[in-house]
């Protein structure tokens, strides 16, 4: 068999794992969060703050799906058009265009330009943030995280470059296999690095205290059998108003994160409920999963986009021989970046069934449902959010239940615990 029957035969069996791991890991069923309900929490909400979050949430829709479509333009332009060939060359001339240079410092060109090019609509988020007061630092602090964002992404991106095209050289007729694997253990390999390394590039985290709130939510963690390494509070106050926890890391690098705003404006009862959100991840092993369905995507990726490069059209508008060259880079952004606009609302749909299990685990751990609905309007009116948004919007790019929904959620738990 020739090396793209292998191919094709791999991503058969790679969509097929794929599908498998989502059917079984995935909570497709989700707790009663029925709609009369919805409209009975929604009717509670102010009236004022729920008009101040939809006005929000429509001054940044403008620059957000601006971004989306330029950002997509761009992809496009560069990368099925000579364009982006040209530029990959042009970086790597001072180094007598040799491939490591173009690798490296053409790939990075071309992602740096992208980025430069929607930079104004990341400005226009800024802007609108600090209007309405969720930003908390200003026009320096917030290039100062962009930059830092650009270092981190430079850093991984060429190691992702060096290691992918050294491959595409050493083993020209079999690179889609070592590089799907190469995809699928980097994916895994920052799972475990990026909490350790490349958070604390934007936050300072401290251990949580000592006192009552931290040996309840210690306990709460062993009562549920999930051993956590720490709990730590981020400083994030230093750039938003938002409140937040989050769960990261696997293993002996595991985490629970909260914020220092949250401590601020969140009573003790509701930052436990909003912990024991956070250790249902931790419990069905989400971390897990999204690691596997990401090391799997990303290896079906790979051998997708060595199938697509063999179209000879293809490689005609980008103008280069092969897809396994470094001028061919701009190609492969413009055929990912149109494969993440195509799956974004299934990732999103995933994200709300888990998301949506891990509040239902909440409610179960704590037995609290009047806490948890109090602690939703709570992270609604901080975080400005809509709490029941267009309904094109949220299948589109929701990762959490609206909410309205988690609101109706506690009251269907409370009814049927009887509370």
């Amino acid at each position: 068999m020739t090396p793209r029957g292998w191919a094709v035969l791999t991503l058969g069996g790679l969509v097929l794992a794929l599908l498998v791991a989502s059917i079984v890991l995935v909570p497709w069923s989700r707790p009663p969060a029925p709609r009369a309900d919805q409209v009975a929490a929604l009717g509670e909400l102010p009236v004022d703050q729920v008009a101040h979050a939809r006005e929000f949430r429509s001054a940044l829709r403008p620059g957000a799906y601006g971004a989306l479509v330029f950002g997509l333009l761009v992809a496009l332009l560069l990368g099925l058009t000579p364009l982006g060939a040209r530029l990959v060359e042009l970086a790597g001339r001072p180094f007598g265009g040799h491939w490591t240079a173009r690798a490296v410092l053409g790939g990075l060109a071309v992602v740096l330009l992208a980025d430069l090019l929607t930079l104004p609509f990341a400005a226009w988020r800024q802007s609108v943030l600090s209007r309405y007061g969720l930003s908390t630092h200003g026009w320096s602090g917030w290039a100062v995280d962009l930059l830092k964002s650009y270092a981190v992404s430079a850093v991984i991106g060429a190691i992702a470059l060096l290691g992918f095209y050294t491959v595409t050289r050493l083993a020209p007729r079999w690179w889609w296999a070592f590089g799907a694997a190469g995809a699928a253990g980097l994916v895994v390999l920052l799972s475990f690095v990026l909490p350790v390394l490349v958070e604390p590039v934007f936050n300072r985290f401290t251990p949580m205290e000592q006192g009552p709130l931290r040996t309840e939510l210690m306990a709460m963690a062993a009562r549920d059998g999930v051993p956590v390494r720490d709990v730590l509070v981020a400083d994030a106050s230093r750039r938003t108003k938002a409140v937040n926890a989050y769960v990261s890391g696997l293993g002996p690098t595991r985490r629970v994160v909260v914020y220092d705003t949250l401590l601020r404006e969140a009573t003790p009862a509701e930052v436990t409920s909003v912990v024991a959100h956070e250790l249902g991840h931790a419990k069905d092993r989400d971390v897990w999963t999204g690691t596997l369905t990401g090391a799997l995507g990303a290896a079906l990726a790979v051998v997708a986009l060595y199938l697509l490069g063999t179209w000879g059209p293809l490689l005609r508008l980008a103008g280069v021989d092969s897809v396994a060259e470094p001028r061919a880079f701009p190609l492969l952004i413009a055929l990912v970046t149109v494969a993440g606009l195509v799956a974004a609302p299934a990732q999103a749909l995933v994200s709300r069934r888990v998301e949506a299990r891990a509040d239902a685990h909440a409610l179960a751990l704590t037995g609290d449902p009047a806490t948890f609905e109090a602690m939703q309007r709570r992270l609604a009116g901080i975080n400005l959010a809509d709490p029941d948004p267009p309904r094109w919007e949220y299948l589109w790019s929701a990762s959490h239940p609206s909410t309205v929904e988690r609101m109706a959620a506690a009251r269907a738990y409370a009814r049927e615990a009887g509370r």
